[in-house]
């Protein structure tokens, strides 16, 4: 990396998010001589649960302060029709990443279907204001380097919830770092003839329109759930699951991957 300026602005991004990572390996499976404790512990995979909770507590508070209320006046204020081009344009800019990952995961059809998109999407859809490629039979997927990951073998290890990006695993991070990291608009963005405004702002955006996305199923779980903490963190799992093994048809959400965290992908454009 030559340029010191897009050292200086990727480098602090990427070890915040490897941080969890290297946390989660100090945990520790708990004793057959306590079966209790070592059930509890298989069930949840949760062994750092004081410190997730912990983090949970602080991204509710960050969501009802700032993230939830941003969310609400984006809906009010901007219209469907716009919402949508803007969410459009956000996941035609992570269609190399997901091409990326079916390559590494051997996956040649979706490949296919994936260039396809960024093709027709970047073009006759205006970069993508417009998903056109849908009505020319290239449904959208999902994929990311998690995934990846996970068909080549590699255990999600135990389970973390991160401010802002709410529930993940070291699988996952690493993960985001490495399709941050191989993701062309990271490099267009952080490069030294934009702005340095520009890559923050873009992340704004992300933001608000993952949060928005979920606004009624979290305001579900936390209206109607005893333990939206726990409910959040099975939902999750369930949902990644279903990622990884590759179902057919669209993704649950198309904003966010998941409809129980923003990110997993709030940092790069999958």
């Amino acid at each position: 990396m030559s340029n010191p300026t897009l050292r200086k602005r990727l480098i602090p991004l990427l070890f915040a998010a490897m941080m969890p990572a290297m946390l989660a390996a100090c945990a520790t499976k708990p004793p057959a001589s306590e079966p209790e404790a070592l059930s509890e512990y298989e069930t949840n995979n949760d062994p750092l649960e004081p410190f997730n909770r912990a983090m949970y507590a602080v991204n509710n508070g960050i969501d009802t302060v700032i993230l939830r209320p941003a969310a609400l006046g984006y809906r009010y204020v901007v219209p469907q029709p716009v919402r949508t081009g803007v969410r459009n344009v956000l996941l035609n800019l992570g269609t190399p990443v997901i091409a990326l990952n079916d390559a590494l995961q051997g996956e040649g059809q979706r490949f296919g279907t994936t260039l396809g998109r960024f093709v027709l999407n970047s073009t006759i859809g205006v970069l993508g204001v417009f998903d056109v490629a849908t009505g020319f039979g290239l449904p959208r997927h999902g994929e990311d380097f998690g995934q990846t990951l996970a068909t080549w073998g590699v255990g999600e290890g135990p389970y973390l919830f991160l401010p802002i990006f709410g529930p993940s695993n070291p699988r996952d991070v690493v993960g985001l770092v490495t399709d941050t990291a191989t993701n062309p608009m990271t490099w267009v963005l952080m490069g030294s003839d934009i702005p340095q405004s520009v890559p923050y702002i873009v992340l704004g955006v992300r933001i608000v329109d993952a949060r928005e996305g979920v606004l009624d199923t979290l305001d579900d779980v936390k209206r109607s759930s005893l333990d939206p903490y726990a409910t959040i963190r099975s939902a999750y799992r369930q949902q990644r699951n279903r990622e990884i093994s590759n179902p057919p048809g669209p993704p649950p959400n198309s904003r966010t991957g998941s409809g129980f965290n923003l990110p997993a992908n709030t940092l790069q454009f999958r």
